[in-house]
């Protein structure tokens, strides 16, 4: 019986993109019917699961964006959270958590954005960022680009400058990357 938790290295070895690709591609489960009837949902916590994995995934994206004057990772609420703290710590910068209404504490600034049918809103900390402050977003998958793109534009407003967007999982036949012109976006698998 193997013990909890897995002891693991103080830095874990770059994975060749291809192969963390495949290994993540096949973690990844898909569950027909979710959220609504006649849909597939390709579901990740198998990749937190295996924690050798996971890990990959976060050193893989630090290995790519650490030189590149990253001041804070900007993780979605909330699946974006698991995979953007982490990294702002390998990065050894700040975590800048974007959330839904009325979940911050303090004074917040917010962008409204459209969905397929309505609106949602995200917010952050008025005073999250430095001005001129490198930011990169974090999610787990890029669908229609919308949340992606709201989340820019708060950056924004916060007087940063996005630096790139990561996802773990990108959905190409919904063209969300298309929303995000101009934004380096770096995905790990493409469906």
């Amino acid at each position: 019986m193997s013990s909890w938790p897995p002891s693991l290295p103080d830095s874990l070895p770059a994975a060749d993109p291809a192969t963390l690709a495949e290994r993540v591609r096949a973690a990844l489960r898909d569950v027909p019917d979710f959220p609504y009837p006649g849909s597939l949902f390709m579901e990740f916590t198998p990749v937190l699961s295996d924690p050798v994995l996971f890990g990959a995934v976060i050193e893989h994206w630090a290995e790519r964006w650490r030189d590149r004057g990253i001041d804070a990772v900007a993780g979605v609420e909330s699946r974006g959270f698991i995979f953007a703290a982490p990294l702002a710590l390998r990065l050894g910068c700040a975590f800048l958590p974007i959330r839904k209404p009325g979940k911050l504490p303090y004074r917040t600034v917010s962008v409204e954005y459209a969905l397929e049918y309505g609106t949602d809103r995200l917010e952050a900390h008025a005073d999250a960022l430095a001005a001129g402050a490198r930011v990169l977003i974090v999610d787990d998958v890029l669908a229609t680009g919308g949340t992606a793109q709201a989340t820019a534009q708060l950056v924004q407003q916060l007087g940063g400058t996005v630096a790139g967007a990561v996802f773990l999982l990108e959905l190409g036949f919904l063209r969300g990357v298309e929303r995000l012109a101009g934004i380096p976006v770096d995905v790990l698998v493409k469906a």
